[in-house]
């Protein structure tokens, strides 16, 4: 009897679950696949692909039980720490190089931030306000710049738009090339740009953190954590008296606590609250932000073009979102795919750690009006 009895408890927690649970187990799954079969920002999709399937399988559990997942949470991301620390190890693999050897690259991370401020105002249809600018803010194209604004501002959908962002920075390569080629010509993306290799001084790399942390703190007060720890770990890199900590920040620390935030922000992917209507919604505006910023750097660089003499490649402004390397890199592969021996390399990464800077100062902006 006691074995019966034992076993119509193991029947019952099986039956236990919603198909909800079951259909994010499989979307835990496919994250997994993505992760390790197709590469896809594996450091953060496996994580949260397993954290998925574990918070999916402890919805049954009584509505009191805290889990260790839910610790993490409110230990990393209720506070924002988990992002911030992450932007101490960007900070430190960041090289402002190309950026401060030709400053006015700076324009284009900006104009390439104009999805955001267009899908908020999508979103703003269908969302309350703070839900709308923490959707918005997916066209930063920088997770860890949307998951700091979204818990800042409560909402509520944090889960679909970590993966919404995440996702569509794993699938730049996909997204930026059509749109690229649907704005230009042959003839504007066979532009050269030759590079003019320009020293940067060490007390130039030095002081350009700490600028820039003091002006836009002072400007944008909500933008502080952001920016000041992105350049904290920029300014560790190049201070030259910390090689070790710099190795470690861009290793040791930006895997270790990606690891943590892909588990953490599981906890907001449990089956009754991510499959909604809602969340199909998000993913489409995600998509249309990706595809603006990729069009807004374009269509900035096109329009220069009218009054410059020495013309820019228009590409170079698709670089402008935050997704760093990955967008630098495609420019200088479309570049080069259409003729072997246009590099524009350092002007795409110019531009797309532009984008870095251009993306948490836009985050800033939106918690100063939302906030």
């Amino acid at each position: 009897m006691e074995f019966l009895k034992e076993f119509s408890i193991l029947y019952e927690n099986l039956f236990a679950y919603q198909w909800q649970n079951w259909v994010m187990v499989v979307i835990g799954l496919v994250l997994i696949y993505l992760a390790i079969a197709k590469e896809m920002e594996p450091s953060l999709l496996l994580p949260m692909g397993f954290g998925t399937i574990l918070v999916n399988f402890a919805a049954s559990l009584p509505e009191e039980y805290v889990g260790p997942i839910e610790v993490l949470y409110n230990a990393g991301i209720a506070n924002e720490l988990f992002p911030l620390l992450l932007f101490i190890g960007i900070g430190a693999m960041i090289d402002f190089g190309p950026l401060l050897s030709n400053p006015k690259l700076m324009l284009f991370g900006a104009a390439a931030q104009f999805g955001i401020f267009f899908t908020l105002c999508m979103a703003s249809i269908f969302f309350p306000d703070l839900d709308a600018a923490s959707i918005a803010i997916i066209g930063a194209a920088d997770g860890p710049t949307s998951i700091a604004v979204a818990n800042e501002l409560g909402s509520q959908y944090v889960g679909a738009i970590t993966v919404a962002a995440y996702s569509y920075m794993a699938l730049v390569p996909l997204i930026q090339p059509p749109v690229i080629k649907a704005l230009t010509t042959k003839k504007e993306r066979l532009i050269r740009m030759p590079y003019e290799q320009k020293s940067v001084s060490k007390l130039t790399r030095i002081m350009f953190p700490i600028v820039i942390t003091i002006v836009v703190s002072a400007v944008i007060p909500e933008a502080t954590a952001l920016i000041g720890f992105l350049m904290f770990g920029n300014l560790i890199r190049e201070c030259g008296v910390l090689d070790s900590l710099s190795e470690t920040a861009q290793k040791v620390l930006a895997n270790l606590v990606t690891i943590l935030l892909g588990i953490s922000v599981s906890l907001n992917m449990v089956g009754e609250q991510f499959l909604k209507l809602d969340t199909l919604l998000i993913l489409g505006l995600g998509l249309i932000a990706f595809i603006v910023d990729t069009a807004g750097g374009v269509l900035f660089a096109k329009f220069l073009n009218l009054f410059l003499k020495k013309k820019i490649n228009p590409m170079i402004g698709a670089a402008g979102i935050s997704a760093f390397p990955m967008s630098g890199r495609i420019v200088h592969k479309m570049g080069l795919k259409e003729d072997p021996q246009n590099f524009l390399l350092m002007h795409s990464i110019g531009v797309n750690v532009s984008g870095q800077i251009a993306s948490v100062i836009a985050g800033g902006i939106i918690l100063n009006f939302f906030s």
